[in-house]
């Protein structure tokens, strides 16, 4: 294969086929491409490695798995060097599963993610694909029931068991079985989401969002994650400090335990996350990404910008800002 990179996963793949250039069109680095591909490939080595020991997966574990194919998404991690901190953690989880195993299973290497990237028939590559990409999205489902106290043992099962598939299966017919299930199993993943969510902030409610910003200090919040919205909320109550969704984060208002508890909530910035990079051009204010949809940032307001996980040159904090008294 010649290109710099191969990734098919979204659809702003490059002419509806594949990003194989210096970059893809979502802004990810062919470094960073091949630092995903090689995480990727940590994880299903892992993954194989902890059904050969025969044991039930231990939280920590799963939370890794996890992390780590929700780092893989589009627009989350635009970063080399932290997906490559990722593998290293993954490869000493394996190793420290190895040692720990009795009897000692055998080694297992990583994945070479190049075998299904060039794999020559192409229904296997497809279905092999479908399941590594719903493995994804359910992973950040997953993760954002897990921070809440939600967790399954047979979901963290099924991703050991399908990453293990990509790797070794080669029947077809059981592929599509695959697929099936990974749907079904989504559909379980978002159903603990809901019911982690609804939990902890209440069942929505249909509500008026503003998207007029008042005058004074305010943060901006985009992503998915609704205990990073609380966390935020609850350390600016009471600091004169608005806080406003962006995007994806928009959903915050109809949750009565955000939305009541908390009246400096006070309404909804911008539109769409593939708009940010206008909207954000000289914004007055700090702008929290709690999880994926985050594009390359611009100069004008890289500054301004932090995230849990990384995309250069946006700060990686814990989930506060103070703003500077310019704000």
């Amino acid at each position: 294969m010649d290109e710099m990179m191969f990734c098919y996963q979204c659809e702003q793949a490059a002419n509806c086929t594949a990003c194989t250039g210096k970059a893809g069109v979502c802004g990810k680095s062919a470094e960073t491409a091949d630092a995903q591909d090689k995480l990727t490939g940590a994880l299903i080595g892992f993954a194989t490695l902890l059904l050969d020991i025969g044991r039930p997966i231990q939280p920590p574990q799963a939370l890794l798995l996890t992390e780590g194919l929700f780092t893989t998404i589009t627009n989350v991690d635009f970063d080399p060097q932290t997906v490559a901190q990722l593998t290293d953690k993954v490869w000493k989880a394996k190793q420290e599963a190895f040692v720990s195993a009795s009897p000692a299973p055998a080694p297992v290497s990583d994945y070479d993610m190049q075998k299904l990237w060039q794999e020559p028939d192409p229904d296997r590559k497809s279905l092999c694909s479908f399941v590594l990409f719903g493995l994804r999205g359910m992973a950040a489902y997953s993760y954002h029931a897990r921070v809440l106290g939600y967790t399954d043992g047979e979901i963290d099962l099924f991703f050991c068991t399908a990453l293990r598939a990509i790797a070794q299966e080669r029947d077809k017919d059981k592929l599509f079985q695959l697929v099936e299930d990974t749907g079904r199993m989504a559909y379980r993943v978002m159903a603990e989401l809901d019911k982690a969510n609804t939990g902890a902030f209440g069942d929505p409610e249909p509500v008026e969002v503003s998207l007029t910003i008042e005058k004074g200090p305010f943060i901006v919040i985009s992503g998915h994650d609704l205990y990073d919205a609380k966390c935020l909320l609850e350390q600016t109550e009471g600091k004169g400090i608005n806080v406003y969704t962006h995007s994806e984060m928009l959903p915050a208002h109809g949750y009565p335990e955000l939305k009541k508890r908390f009246p400096h909530l006070k309404g909804n910035f911008g539109t769409a996350w593939q708009n940010q990079q206008r909207e954000f051009e000289d914004i007055p204010a700090p702008v929290l990404f709690t999880t994926n949809c985050i594009m390359p940032l611009r100069p004008s307001y890289a500054d301004r910008v932090s995230c849990p996980l990384s995309i250069p040159p946006a700060r990686t904090l814990p989930c506060w800002i103070t703003p500077s008294s310019s704000w």
